[in-house]
């Protein structure tokens, strides 16, 4: 008697009840509409007169048993508070589980204590997370994307669970698309970057740059790898003012690149610094980014930019929507 085995029924969604700060709006927008089995809720941002928050959680009581999950940006030290006080509030209303989503740990370059008095305020904002309380399901997931240094993971105490994703999908899924994308060399701004990304993209040729000290100046120069002919991407997980950025430009330009472009996962350019990448402020074709790729991450710089040339947006939003399944 022949036995025929039943097939295996696709396992379900997890409904997830997602809340989120107020600059993370348009990106909770996206991540819902990317999966119907992600509701929005609301939360009240309000502050009394002498400005401390004046938090409320709306439809506390209807997320009893659910999945929970708050949407974070901690985009500045005035807005970390109030977020911490709603993602320390969540867990305690008798949810299933509790998800943390911080698209960009911010402290995450300031990992290191070189000498007697630095403070590593990676470690201390690890800390803070690591207090979350538990929800009735167990630890709180703590969603985190192309955190600076991999080994921060360990500053994290036992009692939240950090997942650590990356926005390097979204930018192969764009490079595919690209008419010369026979053609494309991936570049390093420096050994920290080859290290943290090259196994995610070792099917491409590669260049790692260097500084090297000339005198009182530190030097963009190719360590490794030929650029000549080649549309060069050079990769990276954040950019402030984008100085580096701009010296590799010019050192892969010189040495023969047809085209370079960038992409970074977390664009913070403080005080408007990605003013300088501008099509309209170059000098000059050889002056230019081809392309220059960022995510969502940092609300308010996607706000900001928009979509000027060369700055293209990869939206987190269906890879947080996954993510919220693991």
């Amino acid at each position: 008697m022949e036995v025929v085995a039943a097939a295996a029924k696709p396992k379900a969604k997890k409904h997830i009840h997602l809340f989120y700060c107020s600059e993370c709006e348009e990106l909770a927008l996206k991540i819902a509409a990317s999966s119907d089995a992600i509701e929005l809720q609301s939360i009240n941002w309000r502050s009394f007169d002498d400005g401390f928050p004046n938090l409320f959680i709306n439809k506390a009581h209807d997320i009893r048993g659910q999945h929970v999950a708050f949407l974070a940006s901690f985009s500045s030290p005035a807005v970390i508070f109030e977020q911490i006080s709603v993602i320390f509030a969540l867990p305690k209303l008798f949810i299933a589980s509790f998800t943390l989503v911080l698209p960009f740990f911010p402290t995450g370059s300031f990992e290191r204590v070189e000498e007697e008095g630095d403070v590593a305020t990676a470690f201390t904002l690890a800390r803070i997370l690591s207090m979350i309380p538990k929800s009735r399901g167990g630890p709180t997931s703590v969603v985190i994307y192309d955190i600076h240094a991999l080994q921060e993971r360990f500053y994290f105490g036992d009692d939240v669970l950090p997942c650590f994703e990356t926005g390097i999908p979204l930018l192969l899924q764009r490079l595919r698309q690209l008419p010369e994308a026979e053609n494309i060399t991936i570049a390093f701004p420096d050994d920290g970057a080859w290290k943290r990304f090259h196994k995610l993209l070792q099917h491409f040729p590669m260049i790692v740059c260097n500084k090297v000290r000339e005198g009182d100046k530190r030097i963009v120069r190719i360590k490794e790898g030929n650029p000549e002919g080649r549309h060069v991407v050079i990769v990276d997980d954040l950019v402030q003012s984008g100085g580096t950025l701009r010296e590799c430009q010019k050192v892969l330009a010189s040495h023969g690149a047809a085209k370079v472009s960038a992409y970074v996962t977390h664009a913070v350019f403080p005080k408007q610094s990605y003013e300088r990448f501008m099509t309209s402020n170059s000098a000059g074709p050889g002056d230019q980014f081809a392309y220059f790729w960022i995510t969502d991450s940092c609300p308010h710089t996607v706000k900001a930019i928009g979509q000027r040339p060369p700055f293209e947006v990869l939206s987190l939003a269906s890879s947080i929507a996954d993510a919220l399944q693991i």
